[in-house]
């Protein structure tokens, strides 16, 4: 019996995986609102009533596509960051984390979080208040790892370190929005990295880690 129950809850597991996958794949394209349960159950060759069973309504659908979006969100970009020293070095390595994340269409439309947060940015709500949180977790690992460069003394003392993480937050949103509009779709990433690369050149102090011109 309690072989024939895990062997249930295992399958169950992976459906809700598969399901999760292409529901973030189809979102980062069409949006949270191109997601229904008869859609993912057809598209996967699932039960309608399976699918139901794990989210019950398309809201709780969408919330959990967030979830799962913003899990993958931080396996690429996030966790391999930390690992590197915090201040200029960590800083860039998120950027750089970001760019290879869009630009390497882990989602298929881009970045699974530019697209649907410009879809419900003016609908108050459940599944807007779950994106507004994912966006302050994002801002904010970017504005404690830029103020972890001024303390350390690699960034200069008098840098504003909101309009920093605002710019190149701006200059990453707009790479991946370009890059799927223009004829050679790597060109804005070139852009913004040297658009970074200027301001960050600009505020660091002398004998701070200058990663970028590693790479160089």
């Amino acid at each position: 019996m309690a072989t024939r129950t895990d062997g249930r809850v295992q399958r169950g597991d992976q459906t809700r995986r598969a399901v999760l996958r292409r529901a973030v794949d189809i979102a980062s394209v069409e949006g949270l609102e191109g997601l229904s349960l008869g859609r993912l159950a057809k598209e996967l060759d699932v039960s309608k009533s399976g699918v139901f069973a794990h989210f019950g309504s398309k809201e709780e659908l969408q919330l959990a596509a967030i979830r799962a979006g913003r899990r993958i969100f931080a396996d690429h970009v996030v966790n391999g960051a930390l690992e590197v020293r915090p201040g200029v070095s960590r800083l860039w390595r998120l950027f750089e984390n970001w760019v290879g994340y869009s630009q390497g269409r882990v989602f298929p439309g881009g970045c699974f979080f530019y697209t649907v947060n410009a879809e419900f940015e003016s609908r108050p709500g459940r599944v807007r208040d779950a994106l507004a949180e994912t966006r302050r977790e994002w801002r904010g690992l970017l504005t404690r790892n830029a103020a972890d460069a001024v303390q350390l003394g690699e960034l200069s003392a008098d840098t504003d370190v909101d309009l920093l993480v605002f710019e190149l937050a701006s200059f990453l949103e707009t790479a991946n929005s370009d890059s799927l509009l223009e004829d050679d779709p790597e060109r804005p990433y070139r852009l913004a990295r040297a658009a970074v690369v200027t301001r960050l050149s600009a505020l660091a102090t002398t004998g701070a880690p200058r990663p970028w011109e590693a790479e160089s």
